[in-house]
């Protein structure tokens, strides 16, 4: 009887040992999990200069993966300097489950899979990371049609990577040549608080 009182006592012991790892290893993936930064939250704190005015509410958001669009172009003051101008963003939007929510070009522009829009122009800037595009807050100037993007107002882009104008390659013998570079940024789109 004492050898079986023996065996259940090593029985327990074994399976101790062997929980305890195994409930290590699940504290371990879940902690890894939700450390994954969510669009909900920057990076890096958002500067003062680029939060959206009191009494919005964040109504969209999302994640954008694309590439801005540089031109080589003379210098607007003619003395034939030339530089990589801006020509349009291309890029998609997609929310935390993948879902496209929007698609980012000219204007800068956002238009909702809904058909609505809005036109966005630059009040402030910031550049947290200098080998990225920098960090932008937005007004709305336009919208059309009818959706989720007719009420917002502001428009954030925060934790921007890359899509910055090459360093060199433009002169008169590339004037006209575009270039795409490559970008990842987050857009917070506000509306007022109703």
């Amino acid at each position: 009887m004492e050898q079986i009182g023996d065996m259940q006592s090593t029985q327990s012991q074994c399976a101790s040992q062997v929980r305890w790892p195994l409930m290590f290893l699940c504290a371990v993936i879940f902690l890894a999990a939700s450390a994954k930064p969510s669009l909900a939250q920057a990076e890096h704190a958002v500067p003062d200069n680029l939060k959206p005015p009191s009494g919005q509410l964040l109504v969209l958001r999302g994640h954008a993966t694309g590439v801005q669009i540089y031109t080589c172009q003379s210098s607007a003051s003619g003395d034939s300097q030339f530089a990589w101008q801006l020509t349009a963003p291309d890029a998609k939007l997609v929310d935390d489950s993948g879902k496209e929510i929007a698609k980012h070009f000219t204007g800068p522009t956002w238009q909702s899979p809904d058909g609505s829009l809005v036109k966005g122009k630059v009040v402030s800037q910031s550049a947290p990371d200098r080998d990225s595009i920098p960090w932008l807050l937005l007004t709305a100037v336009e919208h059309s049609g009818s959706g989720v993007m007719n009420d917002v107002v502001t428009i954030q882009r925060l934790n921007t990577k890359g899509g910055k104008a090459p360093a060199t390659g433009c002169d008169a013998q590339h004037q006209g040549t575009k270039v795409r570079v490559n970008y990842a940024a987050d857009y917070y789109f506000y509306a007022p608080a109703k």
